[in-house]
């Protein structure tokens, strides 16, 4: 849902942007301010597979982040990990 959101209020961001006529201004500002909620989400949802959140800088290696994608698609692991209950 989280995605989803941001997605959401980031079209329209960048919509007023186009409507004001500005470069990516606010854009910009909605990136700066959803930097570090993505951040946690992403890590909670690695959490939730087992991994580590330092498995996020696997992203910035070419055509290896492909792996992190699949990662965060995948199911979660079922009942308590070293993170934590399962949330569901």
């Amino acid at each position: 849902m989280f995605v989803l959101f941001n997605a959401i209020f980031a079209v329209g961001a960048s919509v007023i942007d186009g409507i004001l006529d500005l470069p990516m201004v606010v854009y910009g500002l909605y990136g700066l301010a959803t930097l570090i909620p993505s951040l946690a989400v992403a890590i909670r949802r690695l959490h939730d597979t087992g991994k580590s959140g330092w498995y996020l800088l696997v992203g910035l290696i070419p055509l290896v982040g492909i792996w992190l994608i699949i990662l965060l698609a995948t199911e979660g692991n079922m009942g308590e990990n070293e993170y934590g209950e399962d949330p569901t």
